[in-house]
């Protein structure tokens, strides 16, 4: 799944942030706990003196053996058991107010009283739970990283969008651009270094497309109308050689011939010229056609057409085909299927042309087997032998389609009827 260039790295965002909370927390955690226990130890060591120095100056304190109010007690040890270094440990105590096992810090420390005898001195100090020390700190860390990621996508969301917006004006302005259809150049100042030499350099782009596509028109036109007209001098001249009555049989089909094949190079060269138009974008204009009406209309110039081929020409409106279309491009699409199914039809065939509302079949008798279907609408594939065709046909077709997103035609092939299927999107 696609998505914009703000989410996009939002989402890499928010994973590298959550690994680095994640970190942090740990290593947070660590730190407030060696310091809580630093702290603590510094505290117990100092009451060790102060104990011992009560001690000397009060002995009956060498009989305080249990906790009590004042959390530490004096035991007396042999000489075997002495230690001349404190110990500092976590032990867990019972405490009446919470009626559990709650985690004290403890202090050991062996001293000689002014008895000379070897006393041991335990002191104990409530210090921190770690496990509720770790549900604050995770319950923090969490609403932390939900702000966080809330702001981040809030302000960077304000920001991108700010300043991405001249890059959108850029992009829209590429989407409406189409060759041929002079568009505004009007002068933009942006405050992004980036943007505004990609403005310039599109800019200039399309200054140089637009010249290339210029060229190109006027040489395929120039081109086209230097062809015709010499082939229409030579066929003009060959149709009064034909009328030439010193002419035997041979050298008449001989120039019979010479005619069919220039006829086909002047179709030849219409076709090519029509496809160059169509994929140059040079049939811009777009109304509402009724396709109904259009077909209808064409079923009856190309009467004498069908008359000559003997073919019966059903038209079944089974709804109503209109849609947004260039008026020429609907009539040279609908006039290839018809004359293409006329054409390669039988002697005294059959052709139904079906209209629904978002397509149009043309159902048309023929060749007892399937076209390749990989190939039909190939340019100069030719579906016959027919030496008079020019193999464009179809293919004029599927590149008029080409032009609008959501159209399709496809070749079907069931019960020896040839399937020809015009379909648009039904949203369009």
């Amino acid at each position: 799944m696609k998505v914009s260039l703000k989410y996009y790295t939002i989402k890499y965002l928010i994973m590298i942030l959550l690994v680095i909370i994640a970190v942090w927390a740990g290593l947070f955690y660590a730190y407030i706990l060696d310091e809580v226990h630093d702290n603590v130890d510094d505290g117990l060591k100092d009451r060790k003196i102060q104990i011992i120095k009560a001690v000397y100056l009060n002995p009956q304190l060498l009989k305080n053996n249990d906790f009590g109010f004042n959390e530490f007690k004096i035991m007396p040890i042999t000489a075997a058991e002495y230690k001349n270094k404190s110990r500092l440990y976590n032990k867990m105590y019972y405490m009446e107010y919470d009626d559990k096992d709650q985690p004290y810090r403890v202090l050991e420390a062996d001293f000689i009283d002014q008895y000379k005898n070897h006393q041991r001195i335990v002191i104990r100090t409530s210090t921190v739970e770690e496990d509720e020390l770790i549900y604050d700190l995770t319950t923090a860390l969490i609403v932390l990283y939900i702000l966080l990621v809330i702001s981040i996508v809030a302000v960077n969301g304000y920001l991108l969008n700010k300043a991405m917006r001249p890059f959108y004006q850029i992009l829209d302005k590429l989407k409406k651009y189409q060759f041929g259809i002079p568009f505004s150049q009007e002068d933009q100042n942006y405050s992004i270094k980036e943007f505004e030499e990609l403005n310039v350099e599109i800019n200039e782009m399309i200054d140089r497309n637009e010249l290339v596509f210029y060229q190109q028109k006027q040489f395929i036109e120039n081109a086209s109308h230097e062809l015709q007209t010499p082939l229409a001098i030579v066929i003009n001249k060959i149709d009064l050689l034909i009328q030439n009555e010193n002419l035997d049989k041979k050298n008449l089909t001989f120039l019979t011939e010479v005619k069919n094949d220039l006829r086909r190079m002047v179709g030849l060269n219409k076709s090519l010229l029509m496809l160059s138009k169509i994929e140059n974008s040079q049939f811009n204009a777009i109304s509402d056609v009724d396709f109904n009406a259009m077909v209808n209309k064409l079923v009856q110039n190309y009467e004498d057409f069908i008359a000559f081929k003997n073919v019966e020409v059903n038209v079944i409106e089974k709804g109503v085909f209109k849609a947004g279309f260039n008026q020429d491009l609907a009539d040279i699409l609908l006039s290839n299927l018809l004359k293409n199914a006329v054409k390669y039809n039988n002697e005294e065939g059959t052709l139904n042309i079906f209209i629904e509302n978002n397509r149009i079949i043309f159902q048309n008798s023929g060749m007892n087997e399937a076209l390749d279907k990989s190939r039909i609408f190939n340019r100069f594939y030719k579906q016959s032998s027919d030496h008079t065709s020019t193999g464009l046909g179809l293919s004029i077709i599927k590149t008029i389609i080409k032009q609008y997103p959501g159209w399709d035609i496809t070749y079907e092939f069931e019960d020896n009827m040839h399937y020809f299927i015009l379909m648009k999107n039904k949203s369009k």
